[in-house]
């Protein structure tokens, strides 16, 4: 009967372990996810120009799309396409140029006319495929307004404008993860 009622013990004193084990780590999760909260509630209130990318790819609506193609590199994944007084016209993004590349839903067989409508030629311009009123961010807002607009509006990368629409920077969602990451640790 010793060794029923010690076995007995011993599995009691296991469970009491393991359960002070999962309570403390309950508890170190639930501070971990305060700590969260707080910094959450610290970036909604960063200022976007302290996030925003300012060296970003500038276009205008004349250049050839080729240019746009060729100066699309590594991290950039949008330009800007601006006057000559820097104040914005539009903007283009990847997926954009992926856009005018889409053939064609209704038809399974594609012409050769049809294809040449989709060709980069020396013809094609910036201005063919930019957004010509994008989704913006005034420069003086914070990134809980910008979450707010992202998470809204579906968009990924905003022009950060002034009162007078020139561009400033450009706010992509990787910057706002990149400073949730240095403010999580």
């Amino acid at each position: 009967m010793e060794d029923v009622s010690g076995v007995s013990n011993t599995k009691a004193s296991k469970a009491k372990k393991v359960h002070l084990i999962h309570s403390k780590r309950r508890l170190l999760t639930l501070q971990r996810r305060e700590e969260l909260s707080h910094n959450i509630r610290y970036i909604s209130k960063v200022p976007v120009s302290l996030v925003m990318d300012t060296e970003f790819l500038t276009l205008h609506p004349g250049d050839p799309l080729s240019k746009l193609v060729q100066e699309l590199r590594g991290e950039e994944s949008s330009a800007v396409v601006v006057d000559d007084e820097g104040k914005l016209l539009g903007f283009v993004t990847m997926k954009d140029i992926l856009h005018f590349f889409e053939p064609p839903k209704r038809y399974s067989v594609v012409g050769i006319n049809l294809l040449k409508k989709y060709s980069v030629n020396r013809a094609s311009r910036v201005g063919d495929i930019m957004v010509k009123k994008p989704i913006t961010i005034n420069v003086d807002e914070n990134l809980g307004r910008a979450i707010q607009i992202m998470l809204e509006t579906g968009k990924h990368h905003l022009p950060v404008v002034d009162d007078e629409n020139r561009v400033h920077g450009v706010l992509e969602v990787k910057d706002i993860i990149r400073l949730i990451r240095i403010v999580s640790y």
